[in-house]
C-alpha cells in the first residue's frame, strides 16, 4: 500500500479544535526586503499549501484518483491559515491551485478563490499555480506543461488582480526544459521542482538530486547545472524536508512503520504516530537543520507542505500551530518566507552552483525508520552528492551508501514515465547490486581527489 492509497482509506479524521487567536506582532519585515538580505546566518521556514478539485489531477482533463471537492471548502482554508498564523504571527506562506480549482465555478471555489487573494493582500502570500498535481511530466509533454504553466498562471494573476504575478511555481516535479521556460518565458526563476529522495511513492520517482537549493541543469532536472552551458536560472527546491535516515528507505512499510518520506510533513508523522510522537519527529527533524546544519553550512532551510485535503483528514490542525510556535521560542530569529522570496533570497547570494558546499549530519530519531544507533552525514556539492554512514554507538567505520556524481552526462526520459530518477555510483536506495555500501578507501584514486576537492576535512 502507497502514501496515497493508505490516505484513501484512512477515513476522516476530526478538525482540530476552534482555531487559536491571531496574537502578537505582524510582520515586521515585508517579504521582499526579507529576500534582499544574503542567507548568512539565517534559519528560515518556507511553508505552503495546495488546493485542488481531484486527487492527483495529472492533465487538464484526467484524474487520477478521488474527487476532493468536499475537503476543499473556505472552513478548512481559513482553518489552515489561522493555524499557521496562531504559531506565526503575520508570517506569509504559499498558496498552489491546480488547473480545476483555478477554473471551478461551484461557491466553494469561488470563496477559496476570495479568500486566498485577501491572504495576498493581508500576510503577503505568494498565489501561484500547480501543473499536474506533482507529475506534470509523467503524464504531458513538455509543451504542453508549457501552455499549461502559461496560462494556469496568467489564471492566478486574474484571481488575484492588482497586477499580481506569482514569485514560483509548486510543481513537485518539473523537467528541465519547463524549467527553463519559467525562467526565459514566463520570468519566474523560482520552483519548487523536485522532491528530495522521492522513490516507490505516489506517480513518480525523482531520486538522486540535492536536497538543498541549486540552479538546475538542461540535461536533467535533479542535476545541479556545472557551468554556462548548461546553466538554467531558477532555482530549483525541494518538496518538503524528509528525515536523512528514514529517506534512505524505498517507498512506504507501512507494516514496520517505515516511511521513506519521514520528516516534517503531516502525514508519515502525525498520522501515523499521533499529535505527540509525530510532533516531535517534526521538530528533531528541524532541528538538525537549524541546528547541526546551520553551524556546517552557516544557514539553514527547513521546507513543508499541507495540502488542505489532509485538514479533515488528518486534523490536529494544533500540531502546526504548536510546532510554528516552538521554531520562535528555540530558534527567535528564525525567519519564514514564501518559496518566491527564499529563492529571490538565495539567487542574491549564489549567482550558479560555483560555491554549493552542502554539509548535513543526523543521528536517528528512534521513531520509524530512524534507527536510534545510526548516524549518517551528507555532502552535497555542484559536481556530486556522498552519504556516509556509521554506528556511533558501536563507534564503528563509516561506509559510503550514496556516491552520485553530477560531473558525467546525464538525460532525462523523453516519453512520459514515473522513472525520473538519476541515479549515481552507489545509491541509498540499494535497488541495484552496486548499490552496497563500501568504505571509503575501496573508492578510485580520481574519486576520492573529486570529493577531497570539495570537502577536504574528509581525508581524516
Amino acid at each position: 500500500m502507497d502514501r496515497r492509497e493508505f490516505m484513501n482509506k484512512a477515513g476522516v479524521g476530526a478538525l482540530a479544535a476552534g482555531a487559536l487567536p491571531l496574537a502578537g506582532p505582524r510582520w515586521s519585515v515585508r517579504p521582499a526586503a526579507a529576500a534582499a538580505k544574503s542567507l548568512d546566518g539565517r534559519r528560515i521556514l518556507t511553508f505552503n499549501s495546495v488546493i485542488r478539485v481531484n486527487q492527483i489531477e495529472v492533465t487538464r482533463t484526467r484524474n487520477e484518483g478521488f474527487d476532493e471537492a468536499d475537503r476543499h471548502t473556505p472552513e478548512n482554508v481559513r482553518a489552515l491559515r489561522e493555524a499557521f498564523a496562531a504559531g506565526w504571527p503575520g508570517a506569509p506562506m504559499t498558496w498552489a491551485f491546480s488547473w480545476r480549482a483555478l477554473f471551478d465555478e461551484r461557491e466553494n471555489y469561488r470563496e477559496i478563490r476570495r479568500l486566498v487573494a485577501a491572504y495576498h493582500r493581508e500576510y503577503g502570500d505568494d498565489v501561484t499555480f500547480i501543473p499536474g498535481a506533482y507529475f506534470a511530466n509523467a503524464y504531458n509533454t513538455r509543451d504542453q506543461v508549457d501552455r499549461d504553466l502559461h496560462e494556469g498562471l496568467a489564471r492566478v494573476s486574474e484571481i488575484v488582480g492588482g497586477g499580481f504575478r506569482p514569485k514560483s511555481v509548486i510543481a513537485g516535479f518539473l523537467a528541465s526544459a519547463n524549467q527553463k521556460n519559467l525562467a526565459e518565458k514566463e520570468g519566474i526563476h523560482v520552483c519548487q521542482g523536485n522532491i528530495w529522495s522521492q522513490y516507490a511513492v505516489d506517480n513518480q520517482d525523482g531520486e538522486g538530486s540535492i536536497c538543498y537549493p541549486y540552479y538546475p541543469s538542461t540535461e536533467h532536472f535533479c542535476k545541479p547545472a556545472q557551468g554556462p552551458k548548461d546553466f538554467i536560472d531558477c532555482v530549483n527546491l525541494d518538496g518538503w524536508t524528509c528525515d536523512f535516515l528514514a529517506a534512505r528507505r524505498q517507498g512506504q512499510d507501512w507494516a514496520a512503520s517505515q516511511r521513506s518520506r519521514m520528516g516534517v510533513g503531516p502525514i508519515e508523522t502525525i498520522e501515523w504516530f499521533g499529535p505527540e510522537v509525530g510532533l516531535a519527529q517534526i521538530v528533531q527533524t528541524t532541528a538538525t537543520h537549524f541546528d547541526t546544519g546551520f553551524a556546517l553550512n552557516g544557514w539553514a532551510w527547513v521546507t513543508n507542505c499541507w495540502e488542505i485535503s489532509l485538514v479533515p483528514q488528518i486534523g490536529h490542525l494544533e500540531v502546526l500551530t504548536r510546532w510554528t510556535r516552538r521554531i520562535r521560542e528555540r530558534w527567535p530569529s528564525a525567519e519564514c518566507l514564501t518559496l518566491g522570496d527564499f529563492g529571490a533570497a538565495f539567487r542574491a547570494r549564489y549567482a550558479d552552483n560555483t560555491n554549493l558546499r552542502y554539509r548535513f549530519v543526523q543521528r536517528g530519531t528512534g521513531i520509524g525508520g530512524s534507527e536510534v544507533p545510526l548516524e549518517i552525514r551528507w555532502f552535497m556539492c555542484r559536481e556530486f552528492r556522498l552519504a556516509l554512514l556509521r554506528s556511533w554507538r558501536e563507534k564503528g567505520p563509516e561506509r559510503i551508501i550514496d556516491f552520485t556524481r553530477y560531473d558525467r552526462p546525464a538525460r532525462e526520459p523523453q516519453d512520459m514515465t514515473r522513472s525520473w530518477s538519476l541515479m549515481g555510483r552507489i545509491n541509498q536506495k540499494r535497488t541495484r547490486p552496486q548499490d552496497e555500501p563500501v568504505p571509503f578507501g575501496s573508492l578510485a584514486d580520481d574519486e576520492r581527489a573529486l570529493i577531497l576537492k570539495w570537502f577536504p576535512e574528509l581525508k581524516t
